[in-house]
């Protein structure tokens, strides 16, 4: 990894890192983060992205798989698939580093017609590859621009482009290009996907959700689970807990508030889950956070 954008990263952190461990950049899609120490297990749905690491080493839970990445290396995950991770190797002194890059849907579509690209084979939605160094190099570009607030407004736009560029003509290409197919059942099941993230708290019959895909019940059902490895209605609980968990550690909610307020109606079947799913009751989780 370059030691020239680890050190502009630094910099940026040092001025602009949350309590967190996070730093939102203004440009949209561009996220940093730093932590310190090894982490406890994070629960997610995660969103289609690209992470760089530049420090320190992770790891990633999908089922029944394990994937470690560290510096040098980028993982991509091409589907929203439920994921636990926990940062391995972090101190004060080398903490853990990561660009995360936010795949845009619609710039890999304009990217792939403009290079007349065809979507490969499917592929598994987790992948981890050594970063390429143009992508390193237009990250660097990218970051630099965040000083320059002025020239950031007129050519972030054309950075991120390039980024996206490099990230479909290299060792990822092969992995991200399905995302770009317009109206692929990538593209479909994902605009089912932005209507699950968005409402997860009320009913969601899975005929809509097919209609909002422009698919068939039966064949929705089967590329939504090809694709984020869940069946709808698990995908929605999956987010309703997660929700509940962030809600009871976050800002101190009883394990009753949180299922009411993420769409259950009755506690009992919202402890048997969270269990099912984080491995103890919530009130003893909470417990725990405190």
């Amino acid at each position: 990894m370059s030691a020239a954008l680890l050190n502009v990263v630094r910099e940026y952190l040092d001025r602009h890192v949350g309590p967190n461990g996070l730093a939102q950049t203004p440009i949209s899609g561009l996220t940093i983060i730093r932590t310190h120490e090894p982490s406890g297990l994070d629960y997610a749905i995660t969103r289609p992205l690209a992470c760089l690491v530049l420090q320190g080493r992770k790891q990633v839970m999908m089922g029944t798989q394990t994937f470690t990445f560290s510096a040098g290396d980028s993982l991509l995950i091409t589907a929203d698939v439920p994921t636990a991770s926990q940062i391995v190797q972090a101190s004060p002194e080398a903490p853990y580093i990561s660009l995360v890059i936010d795949l845009n849907l619609s710039l890999l579509t304009e990217l792939m017609e403009e290079m007349q690209s065809a979507p490969s084979p499917e592929v598994a939605p987790i992948k981890i590859e050594p970063t390429d160094t143009e992508v390193v190099e237009a990250a660097l570009r990218l970051m630099r621009l965040l000083d320059r607030p002025a020239s950031a407004a007129v050519l972030h736009a054309s950075l991120m482009r390039e980024l996206h560029y490099w990230l479909l003509a290299g060792r990822h290409g092969s992995a991200i290009s399905r995302l770009g197919w317009p109206d692929g059942h990538a593209q479909r099941i994902a605009r089912a996907v932005t209507v699950l993230r968005s409402e997860f708290t009320r009913p969601l019959p899975v005929e809509h959700l097919a209609s909002v895909a422009g698919m068939s019940t039966s064949s929705f059902h089967h590329h939504f689970r090809k694709h984020t490895s869940l069946t709808p209605l698990q995908f929605q609980k999956q987010l309703r807990l997660i929700e509940a968990r962030r809600l009871m550690i976050g800002e101190g909610a009883s394990p009753s508030t949180a299922a009411f307020t993420v769409g259950y109606e009755s506690v009992s079947q919202f402890s048997r889950e969270y269990r099912r799913l984080f491995g103890m009751p919530p009130g003893r989780h909470t417990a725990r956070a405190c």
